[in-house]
């Protein structure tokens, strides 16, 4: 196979693991040691909003991308319907062609319920295999999901979605080798709630959602399933409105993936035992188990298990709903994938449409998420059926 292959397949499975170069593994207790999963592409935030706030949206207020975020939001949302079509260029210090592209649309039923929908496309551009007969192959990720979400009470609301998972990257093109496939759900809770500061009516929301629970994946030729990478998400958000035209949000998020951490192999443990002990502790555990497991199973106890956690500051400056700057930073330990940044953006919402971008400022000159790109342009449907209603007259 070709160098370029090889480069795209280990990005794929393990963009976790970017920004090694900056851990030391001398010490066992600092050893590089990620959370594996497969479809890491599900980790990746599509949109440029919460791209620009340190990847937080847990507990944001509601917008048209709430469905990867946390689609118990939705019935929040003020617009009755949106569509948003989001762009990232992936990777670029890397590679040229590797991109997910994303749309994202919801519709509210009344003013207590909505129904919400998204497709995820994550491609890695051409790919030629000079070991099977000079083939050229487009491997991708899809992932099509539907939810549905609802108000409970004034302040409560709760999600679900249902998602069906798709992946073409495998290692041995051969004729026994098969894409992945798999079904996954999300669970979400949502709570918005108001208070007075002085003269303010300012807003205070906290959010949950466990995502991508679900089977596992599997490629044909392999006798082993892949965890997908299921994920608790905790938000929350503090809005102050300083006047009529001008407020301001502060907002954070953490994160731990429910999956079993990957063994590690012990100094005076054989090659075969270890093997044994890989197939009864990690593949043979199912997706259910494995959620329960990775709350506890890290090599290095308690610290490790805190390692995981990765969190996420973000603010929002929004001046009469019309123009949003943003900024943020995010955090992960450096053991665990070291993928420390910071994100600055803006947004420009008009009653039709919007237009949001971001960039990540890496802190590790040799993380490749270095001067990564997000664009997204949103479009209202009721605004644009008020336009058209204005012109007939």
């Amino acid at each position: 196979m070709g160098t370029k292959f090889f480069r795209k397949i280990l990005f794929l499975m393990g963009f976790l693991v970017i920004g090694t170069l900056t851990v030391k593994a001398q010490d066992k207790k600092n050893m590089f040691n990620p959370v594996n999963t497969s479809v890491t592409s599900l980790a990746i935030a599509p949109d440029a909003r919460a791209g620009a706030m340190g990847d937080v949206g847990g507990a944001t207020e509601a917008d048209v991308n709430s469905q990867y975020w946390n689609p118990a939001k939705y019935p929040f949302n003020i617009g009755r319907a949106g569509v948003a079509v989001s762009y990232t260029p992936w990777l670029r210090k890397i590679v040229d062609d590797i991109n997910l592209a994303n749309m994202t649309g919801f519709y509210r039923i009344g003013d207590y319920s909505a129904f919400s929908a998204s497709l995820r496309f994550f491609s890695l551009g051409e790919v030629f295999l000079s070991d099977f007969e000079d083939m050229t192959i487009n491997p991708y990720e899809m992932a099509i999901d539907a939810g549905y979400s609802r108000m409970l009470s004034e302040c409560f609301s709760m999600g679900v979605n249902m998602r069906f998972i798709y992946s073409d990257i495998k290692y041995d093109y051969t004729a026994e080798s098969s894409a992945g496939k798999a079904f996954a759900a999300d669970i979400a809770l949502y709570r918005l709630g108001y208070f007075m500061a002085g003269s303010r009516e300012c807003s205070f929301g906290w959010g949950l959602n466990i995502s991508n629970i679900g089977s596992k994946i599997s490629y044909g030729g392999d006798d082993n399933s892949e965890f997908i990478p299921t994920n608790l998400r905790l938000g929350l958000n503090f809005t102050v409105p300083f006047n009529e035209y001008n407020k301001f949000s502060v907002a954070a998020d953490v994160n731990k993936m429910l999956v079993p951490t990957y063994p590690k192999q012990e100094t005076d443990e054989s090659d075969n035992d270890y093997e044994d002990r890989v197939q009864r502790d990690y593949y043979d555990i199912s997706p259910i188990a494995g959620i329960f497991k990775s709350f506890y199973d890290a090599p290095n106890g308690f610290k490790e298990e805190m390692q995981e956690i990765q969190w996420s500051l973000g603010a929002e400056y929004t001046y009469n709903d019309r123009f949003m700057l943003r900024g943020g930073y995010h955090h992960e330990a450096a053991n665990k994938g070291n993928r420390k940044y910071f994100t600055v953006g803006a947004g420009f919402h008009m009653s039709v449409f919007s237009v949001d971008a971001a960039y990540v400022f890496s802190t590790s000159q040799t993380n490749p998420l270095d001067q990564t790109m997000r664009f997204t342009l949103g479009f209202d449907l009721d605004g644009i059926k008020d336009l058209f209603s204005t012109r007939r007259r």
